[in-house]
């Protein structure tokens, strides 16, 4: 059964926002109580948390779908509706947050580090909230936003200070058992390491973190072996550690050609990893042909460059000089790093003059996008004419209807308010002055009552055209004989 899992697809829904209430207060001996529908309660957002508790993504890979809970609706004598609660989902240490195109959207490293994948929708406002000097007791209150819906990558980087790397049954796993507490498992196979095994070392006042991965192989940057698939796990270190085996039974190997096989596929692999200060452990030096091998090869190692130890995981040799070598590096490299500094939360005002929203010509239809109508049209009853007449008399507030005049748009065109997939399209009327006194009853506008001048073409056109066929668009009915 999978233990670890370090890749998952995350589908987050934000919960809806409550729907706002129509109601009016009734009460004996008075009989204008006046509007008291509550607002809904605004929805719950989905956030991730790192929790250093957590290590695997396991349960997003068994359970990919979270959904946060709605707002609540609002309800009579001014009882607003409770908010939806926060989905909280914690994540390991370390966590990249991508959306489906592969952009990054979050890097999520230290205890405590949130990020609001799917924000809840807003909640309707009640008819009380509505009412105004002109409007004194709404029929219609607003709808509840719906949540964001979205679809999420998220990988784990593990954040080590050491990474081991190095060909399958190089010793890696034995070396991070016998540097520090951890026991992974061990075997004279190849790929018994499945999955990154981290370990804490300290080595005098230092205390640093060191991860092993998969072995690589040769072509291991075209799909062959595990290890490439987990060298996401070692882009955090401060120093990359090449165990190469000196005990290999194969001929065809030996250390450097072991080395620079590696170094071919981290390079092809990239991931910033080239600018890593590298330190090479001869690994099996307790076997009396190892230890030959080894003496051979340390000169040509150290003309590369590289800092060199001789170790033996079973006999414990070298291992000390090695742990306290790396504790060097990375406290200089903790040093060189930039202090870290608090969120600084940064506010960018809107400009005064900014209307919010454009208007596009696509074909016959014009086009609005804006954040203000798209809220306003998701929040709308299409069932209410008064609803609807209030939306009316927010754009024309907004200035939509002088940008649709002004891009060209006559009387009777179409307009289209959102995005192609979900926009809400009706043909174009310019009005006269709006406001609460063209409203008769309740829940009632006359302006929905006047012929839609797009309907009145088209019947004219079909009128036209049955006038140059000779008949009327009756004629055809006039011979038919049910009883025939």
């Amino acid at each position: 059964m999978t233990t670890f899992v370090d890749r998952v697809e995350l589908h987050v829904a934000a919960g809806n926002g409550g729907h706002g209430c129509a109601s009016v207060h009734r009460e004996k001996f008075k009989p204008l109580g006046g509007p008291n529908g509550g607002n809904g309660g605004r929805g719950g957002d989905v956030v991730l948390v790192v929790d250093n508790g957590v290590t695997t993504l396991l349960d997003y890979h068994h359970g990919p779908h979270r959904k946060a809970v709605n707002g609540k609706p609002g309800e009579g004598d001014h009882r607003s509706g409770k908010d939806g609660g926060n989905l909280v989902l914690p994540v390991p240490d370390g966590t990249v947050v991508l959306d489906k195109r592969g952009e990054v959207l979050a890097d999520m490293v230290g205890q405590g580090t949130a990020f609001v994948a799917a924000r809840g929708g807003r909640g309707g406002l009640g008819n009380a909230a509505l009412a105004s000097a002109r409007r004194k007791a709404p029929g219609f209150a607003l709808l509840g936003e719906p949540g964001e819906d979205d679809d999420v990558v998220l990988e784990l980087k593990t954040v080590a200070d050491v990474a081991l790397v190095g060909y399958p049954s190089a010793g890696k796993s034995s070396l991070i058992s016998v540097m520090s507490a951890a026991k992974p498992k061990i075997a004279d196979y190849p790929f018994t390491t499945l999955v990154p095994n981290l370990g804490v070392v300290t080595a005098g006042s230092t205390v640093y973190t060191i991860a092993d991965v998969p072995g690589l192989v040769e072509g291991a940057s075209e799909g062959r072996g595990l290890g490439l698939e987990f060298l996401r796990h070692v882009e955090r270190c401060s120093v990359l550690v090449h165990v190469l085996d000196c005990a290999t039974l194969e001929s065809q190997r030996d250390p450097l050609s072991d080395l620079d096989a590696i170094e071919r596929e981290l390079d092809r692999y990239g991931g910033g990893l080239n600018d890593r200060p590298r330190v090479v452990a001869l690994n099996k030096v307790d076997i009396p042909d190892g230890r030959e091998l080894a003496e051979m090869v340390r000169p040509d190692l150290e003309a590369r460059g590289y800092q060199v130890f001789e170790v033996s995981a079973i006999a414990h040799q070298g291992l000390n000089d090695l742990s306290y070598a790396l504790a060097s590096i990375i406290e200089e490299a903790r040093a060189a790093r930039p202090a870290q500094e608090a969120t600084r939360i940064v506010i960018r005002p809107k400009p005064v003059d900014d209307a919010g929203f454009t208007v596009t010509k696509e074909g016959d239809i014009f086009r609005v996008r804006g954040e203000k109508p798209e809220r306003w049209v998701r929040q709308t009853d299409f069932n209410n004419d008064e609803a609807v007449g209030y939306l009316a008399d927010r754009l024309n507030r907004l200035g939509v209807e002088d940008a649709l005049v002004k891009a060209g748009a006559r009387e009777g065109d179409g307009v289209a308010i959102g995005p192609e997939d979900n926009a809400v399209v009706f043909d174009f009327e310019p009005s006269v002055a709006a406001g609460a006194e063209m409203l008769g009853r309740r829940g009632e506008d006359h302006r929905m009552d006047a012929p839609r001048p797009a309907a009145q073409r088209r019947r004219d056109h079909e009128a036209a055209r049955a006038e140059a066929l000779g008949h009327t668009p009756d004629d055809e009915y006039d011979d038919f004989d049910p009883f025939a």
